[in-house]
């Protein structure tokens, strides 16, 4: 793209226009290096003050990363998830055409604490059964999941493949158990060592943790479940209506 003086389109806006362009196309795939600054000065002749307002609005756009002392490098555009209905981690990333897998990191039957007791209906202490995964879209570790299940139904769950066939499955096509609703709760938090290391992500990165608790006929919890997911790899959108006004 060739940079027009005389158009009153913003000189910034041009050199933007044409390497988001590039990156989109391919030109300038995922974990690329861009040029330096002074490359662009010379390729766009522009100013050093137009390609670091340039550089400063694609970082705006999520498209670039400056690392201190390596340059500025092009980002995996974030994955966009709607929370418009109770879906899981597999049909999400499928919906979306990525590669979703699982590792297993634990799998234990523990006293439920009084969280875990008041989101499963149960008394604290009464016996459940936890489990810990990382969930990867196309090989890339996107969220660590802690999920709680009742005793009896997660000891069933457990003795399943869950790197291969997702516990919301199991429950509905296996154990006769079909989640109606759930309750969203979510939150920007930072990852504490044990996310950290999980996700392979500094101690402090920012995270969202959604806490769900999914339901089944009756208003029966089944699923208690942190979901703690990289925030530089992620956003979520939602539709909401209007609140008809009262008269």
């Amino acid at each position: 793209m060739t940079i027009d003086p005389t158009s009153p389109v913003p000189l910034y806006a041009q050199v933007e226009a044409a390497l988001a362009a590039a990156i989109v196309d391919g030109t300038y795939p995922p974990g690329t290096r861009l040029p330096n600054e002074e490359s662009l000065i010379e390729r766009f002749g522009v100013s050093r003050t137009t390609i670091q307002k340039t550089v400063q609005n694609l970082i705006s756009r999520g498209l670039i990363e400056i690392r201190r002392g390596k340059g500025t490098f092009v980002i995996q555009p974030r994955i966009t998830q709607e929370l418009t209905e109770l879906s899981g981690f597999v049909e999400d990333m499928h919906a979306l055409g990525r590669n979703p897998t699982a590792r297993v990191l634990d799998k234990q039957v523990l006293p439920a604490n009084a969280t875990v007791a008041r989101r499963l209906a149960l008394t604290v202490g009464t016996l459940v059964v936890r489990i810990q995964r990382v969930r990867l879209v196309d090989e890339m570790p996107l969220s660590f999941d802690e999920t709680w299940l009742p005793r009896e139904l997660g000891e069933k769950v457990i003795s399943n493949n869950l790197e291969t066939e997702p516990i919301f499955s199991l429950l509905e096509k296996k154990y006769d158990t079909p989640l109606v609703e759930a309750e969203y709760r979510l939150e920007a938090t930072c990852a504490d060592d044990a996310v950290a290391k999980a996700l392979g992500i500094g101690i402090g990165s920012a995270i969202f943790l959604i806490e769900r608790t999914s339901y089944s006929a009756q208003h029966q919890p089944v699923d208690y479940e942190k979901l703690y997911y990289r925030g530089d790899q992620i956003q979520f959108v939602t539709r909401l209506a209007r609140r008809t006004a009262r008269t």
